[in-house]
């Protein structure tokens, strides 16, 4: 194949986003009921939409601006509680291919990446419903790649593209505070490519940390660029508040807005009672506790949501991270240890986070982010007789997705004992 007849990502990319648009979308106004924390975050919706005053104060506005903005598109229905969510969850699956285009230079590693995530089933879950985290993690995902695509730019565009992914970083702790950790990965990243490339060039720390003569990120001096990064992704986060300002009852001011990032703080840490699905974060990437986000008579038949995750990918992303740790520790691959290091810095942010109790549905983030070692591991191994590997895989995968789709889509039950037909294991509900 010619480098001309080669296909292009953007063609690959648009497919696949119409793929993934589509199966979200796909009754996605099943049930015609609020489900799950759509309860709070709804409500919250239609209270921003009125400017009453504050509610839902436990976490910034974004999320629920942009499921107000839905409702007031489609309408206060079950297609408005969602819509937006299937955009986020379309533009996750796009920016994990641009991650992995951008990192590995291949449609086809990029493709299977993509379509990991697409048939993950915690995504397909979180673009069905009205929630924060499908808003928290595009946002992340994006401005990841963003990040990653100012990495190479030409000099003059590299500052526009950083700057991308501080806005769209600063969004994504606009919708959730759990996307604030990743703006510190980000700084601490771009050191330590910089102090390894001048390493491996036998340049000073200076010269490294300065814009000259760079192989990444390009005329980007290190401490503006950090400076940058802190102040745009906070001065974004600051102006999703705006609505707040105009609150008939209670309304922000600029002396109060300080003391209300206060308040949401006291809200997310406190003390909360045991709840029946709770579970901790050493059982969250065996899945050990899935949880029920739906399991009830509506719209005339016995249905059903599990947040539950595609076995294939959760589990062999596992070993897709040892995998590409074990090519970094033998090869010192930077692009395998990236791939890797971001799975173990998503998830090692639940091990210090300050929460009384936890849920499986806040491993969401990592369960995306395993798609990246597992495309980078098929993509290093996959030679001679493990060349398709990938592709049999991916097989397997949908075949789960498949499996699981009844119990995941809120299709019709014909009995309301079906769901043990799902239920693998004794800890799953």
């Amino acid at each position: 194949m010619t480098a001309e007849s080669q296909p292009r990502p953007y063609r690959a990319a648009a497919i696949i986003g119409l793929l993934a648009e589509l199966l979200f979308s796909f009754r996605l106004t099943t049930p015609h009921k609020l489900v799950f924390d759509e309860t709070h975050y709804v409500a919250a919706a239609r209270v921003l939409m009125t400017l009453s005053g504050p509610s839902n104060i436990e976490h910034p506005l974004l999320g629920k601006e942009l499921i107000a903005l839905g409702m007031m598109i489609f309408g206060d229905n079950s297609l408005g509680w969602r819509i937006m969510s299937t955009f986020a969850a379309t533009a996750v699956v796009l920016g994990i291919f641009a991650i992995l285009w951008m990192l590995f230079g291949r449609v086809r590693t990029a493709t299977i990446g993509a379509l990991f995530v697409l048939l993950n089933i915690t995504v397909f879950i979180q673009a069905r419903i009205g929630m924060l985290d499908g808003f928290m993690a595009a946002f992340v995902i994006t401005g990841i790649a963003a990040l990653l695509w100012a990495m190479r730019a030409p000099p003059g565009k590299t500052w526009r593209r950083w700057l991308l992914g501080a806005v769209l970083l600063g969004l994504g702790v606009a919708a959730k505070w759990a996307a604030a950790p990743y703006i510190g990965y980000a700084a601490v990243a771009f050191i330590a490519v910089r102090l390894h490339d001048g390493r491996v060039r036998k340049r000073s720390i200076y010269a490294a940390l300065n814009p000259g003569n760079q192989t990444y990120w390009p005329g980007l001096p290190v401490v503006p660029a950090l400076l940058a990064l802190g102040v745009v992704s906070v001065a974004v986060y600051s102006l999703t508040f705006l609505p707040a300002f105009y609150y008939a009852r209670f309304p922000l001011t600029a002396d109060t807005f300080v003391k209300f990032q206060m308040q949401m703080y006291a809200s997310q840490t406190q003390v909360l009672p045991p709840h029946t699905y709770q579970s901790n974060w050493p059982t969250w990437p065996l899945m050990i506790r899935p949880i029920w986000y739906l399991y009830e008579p509506v719209d005339g038949a016995m249905r059903g949501i599990f947040f539950v995750g595609n076995p294939a990918i959760l589990w062999g992303g596992l070993l897709a991270v040892a995998a590409c740790l074990y090519a970094w520790l033998r090869e010192g691959s930077a692009r395998m240890l990236a791939v890797a290091g971001l799975w173990i810095a998503s998830y090692a942010i639940w091990i210090v986070i300050p929460k009384s109790i936890g849920f499986f549905y806040y491993y969401y983030l990592s369960s995306i982010f395993l798609a990246l070692p597992l495309a980078a591991a098929f993509h290093h191994f996959g030679r001679g007789r493990y060349a398709h590997w990938d592709v049999r895989f991916l097989v397997l995968a949908f075949c789960l997705f498949a499996y699981f789709y009844p119990i995941i889509s809120a299709m019709p039950l014909s009995d309301p004992q079906n769901f043990r037909y799902w239920m693998w294991f004794p800890t799953w509900p």
